[in-house]
């Protein structure tokens, strides 16, 4: 099983101090962020994409190049690469170059994102979200495997004999990730294709997250793909930890009750008692985990938002810190032991490029 970290990229205010870190800084800070969940083992980092203000990271694949440069084993990925605004074309060609830069240690989630006006931005119409994210992934998908691709469709311009540069490493195109919180066609789509289905529940309920992955499951298993229990199931969550629970709440606090994300409306203890936000011990952080399991089933990935509402770089070192070596080493023993052997784990460029060369010799 995978874990990991995702940053939104906010620029937020640390409300216990009144300092707002700078674009330049944030973005220093996310390079660092990066390579110490790569050094304390940690085996993803996903980087979402804004293109407004107070987030900072509009051209994820620009960053993760750099990241791959200073790092050695985590996989990179995108917290949200946005199907419905970006041309497919360009993201065909970015996360080929990226694959060859980082030596395949890349894949990515495909998302709307939560933003209305960046549609009119880029040229599109939000009330065609749906219909934007189908038919771009389904040329993307497509210039990933084909040579050369003849196509047309509703929402750009048509393409003739036209190559996507380069091609895969490998010809093996970069694993693809569906990222939802509330969508069941993407959910569909993500069982269509056979690729994985993330469900970032971290505003949401079990139940609601317990019914999308269900509903990715069951049509996964309808498309051929393989049983239900091994369709590829991604998770998200929130954590804050110290030493005891007390510490770490008295911590956070401040960030909670501050930060826009959380609304300034539920108190931090009904938002954990609803939500998979988790603030207290590592001990506490690995239950709670390992209880996700109880409505999803045996999953391949999660994925921690620890970078969030105005936290310090200290605080957020701090916190893979803990990660790396009090949690993840107990999560990955626990979770090994209770899945099944027929499940799955997570595809990675290796795994793919093995499953590959075993067809070409069946």
């Amino acid at each position: 099983m995978q874990f990991g970290i995702f940053s939104v990229s906010d620029i937020t205010t640390d409300p216990t101090n009144g300092t707002t870190p700078t674009e330049a800084e944030r973005i220093k800070n996310i390079i660092a962020i990066a390579k110490k969940a790569d050094e304390v083992g940690l085996d993803v980092f996903a980087l979402g994409e804004h293109h407004n203000p107070p987030f900072f990271s509009s051209s994820p694949t620009t960053t993760l190049a750099f990241i791959a440069a200073q790092t050695k084993k985590i996989l990179l990925s995108t917290a949200t690469t946005l199907i419905t605004t970006n041309d497919p074309v360009k993201i065909a060609e970015d996360f080929a170059m990226l694959q060859h830069v980082a030596d395949g240690r890349v894949d990515l989630m495909l998302g709307r994102g939560n933003t209305g006006p960046v549609y009119p931005w880029f040229g599109q119409d939000i009330r065609a979200g749906i219909p934007l994210a189908i038919e771009h992934y389904a040329l993307l998908h497509q210039l990933w495997r084909e040579d050369v691709v003849d196509w047309e469709g509703k929402f750009r311009t048509p393409l003739q004999s036209f190559t996507s540069t380069p091609r895969p490493l490998d010809d093996v195109p970069p694993f693809v990730w569906h990222g939802s919180i509330r969508s069941p066609e993407i959910a569909e789509q993500a069982a269509y294709y056979g690729d994985g289905f993330f469900a970032n529940h971290i505003f949401w309920p079990a139940s609601h997250t317990q019914r999308m992955v269900g509903l990715y499951r069951e049509r996964f298993a309808h498309y051929g793909h393989g049983d239900a229990d091994q369709a590829y199931v991604g998770l998200g969550g929130q954590i804050f930890m110290r030493k005891n629970s007390q510490d770490a709440v008295k911590e956070f606090r401040p960030y909670f009750d501050n930060a826009p994300v959380y609304g300034h409306g539920p108190t931090l203890e009904d938002f954990t008692r609803e939500t998979p936000l988790t603030v207290g011990s590592p001990q506490q952080v690995i239950d709670r985990t390992l209880g996700f399991r109880d409505y999803v089933g045996d999953y391949q990935r999660q994925l921690f938002l620890i970078d969030h509402a105005g936290l310090p770089l200290k605080t957020v070192l701090e916190q893979l810190d803990i990660l790396g070596e009090e949690v993840v080493p107990v999560l990955r023993k626990e979770f090994e032991s209770l899945k099944p052997a027929h499940v799955p784990d997570a595809p990675t460029h290796a795994s793919l490029l093995a499953a590959k060369k075993e067809t070409q010799k069946a």
